[in-house]
């Protein structure tokens, strides 16, 4: 083998050698980092108007910018994580204090009573040996598991909990200096890409525009429809807002029944209580402000910045949840899109 083999194996190893451990050093601090740049991404814009506003002070507006961040997401996620736990607890409760008074097994009853929900059971009954099938039970055995998470498993929370502080603090010290020296980092970025530069413009902006139309285009709507769910059952003085708001803002991403799936049987349940007027009007909020959100906002938002399919979203969110965990919400759509932009760049290039 010749020398010069010799060295190019050599460098070969010991440059993945190098990058590995370098990637194992800051494997601990990926989450953090990356949630930090995705922050950084979409509240830039603001940050260069605070700027101007401060007369071109970076240091004082990256500062100024990361304390408004801890402020606007920071305080709501604690006081809605406290809110979740109390009511998970309460509700099951609820449950358990109707289930003892009967009144549960009343509410299963009238439902089966319903002639389209009674001729739906006898259809799937043919398939399925329903007799076997204990709707209360299977009720409080789910309620009784979220409980005895709370109760049993505290020092689990709460080294969940340490671990979230910390990883929020890491974030936030790595979202300063994105804001004071981003600017500087992405040109760098930019220059060691081995690619063209209309077409590394092409990637970048691409990737950029999907992480805007994700988080304008699903969570901030989600959070919207989440939090007109949580006030219209506040209103309506029907128990557990909070919770019920928080289960549809996550079923949003959802883009067949989403929110609907919460909101329709809860005005179902009205109607059997004889609550007719909460019913209709929780089913009118659900129909014409609730849903009506998705399909105001999302093409404001989104519009036409993905330039990916529906469908082939909707499997890349999902996916990347089942990967990387709530990462996999920016992270799926991310690597969707720049496979697609590759596969278009490669495509350019053959022609």
């Amino acid at each position: 083998m010749k020398k010069e083999h010799v060295f190019l194996i050599f460098i070969l190893f010991f440059t993945f050698l190098v990058f590995y451990l370098f990637y194992r050093i800051l494997s601990p601090f990926l989450e953090p980092i990356f949630w930090a740049i995705i922050i950084s991404i979409v509240c830039y814009p603001f940050f260069q108007k605070l700027q101007r506003i401060m007369k071109q002070r970076r240091s004082l507006s990256a500062m100024t910018m990361t304390l408004l961040v801890v402020f606007i997401l920071l305080l709501p996620l604690t006081l809605l994580i406290v809110n979740l736990a109390n009511e998970v607890v309460k509700g099951y409760y609820w449950v358990e204090e109707m289930t003892k008074e009967g009144r549960l097994q009343a509410y299963l009853e009238q439902i089966r009573g319903i002639p389209i929900l009674d001729r739906a059971f006898e259809k799937l009954g043919q398939y399925i040996d329903l007799s076997q099938i204990d709707p209360q039970h299977l009720l409080l055995k789910n309620i009784q598991k979220v409980s005895t998470f709370f109760f049993n498993q505290s020092s689990i929370i709460l080294k969940g909990l340490s671990g979230f502080v910390i990883g929020f603090l890491f974030a936030l010290l790595s979202l300063y200096y994105l804001f004071k020296d981003g600017h500087h980092l992405f040109e760098t970025l930019k220059e060691i890409l081995p690619i063209r530069p209309k077409e590394r413009d092409l990637l970048f902006h691409r990737l950029q525009e999907m992480i805007i139309a994700t988080i304008y285009g699903g969570v901030l709507i989600a959070v919207i429809q989440g939090l007109l769910g949580g006030v219209s059952f506040w209103i309506l003085r029907i128990p557990s807002p909070v919770l019920w708001g928080t289960a549809m803002a996550l079923l949003s991403f959802i883009p067949f029944g989403g929110t609907a799936l919460i909101w329709g049987p809860t005005a179902i349940f009205l109607f059997i209580q004889g609550t007719f007027i909460k019913g209709i009007i929780l089913l009118a909020i659900g129909v014409f402000i609730i849903s009506m959100v998705d399909n105001v906002l999302r093409p404001f938002f989104v519009g036409a910045r993905t330039k990916i399919h529906p469908l082939l979203l909707l499997f890349a969110v999902l996916g990347g949840i089942q990967v990387f965990g709530m990462i996999g919400l920016v992270a799926g759509p991310l690597i969707a899109v720049l496979c697609i932009t590759l596969i278009e760049i490669y495509i350019q290039g053959v022609k």
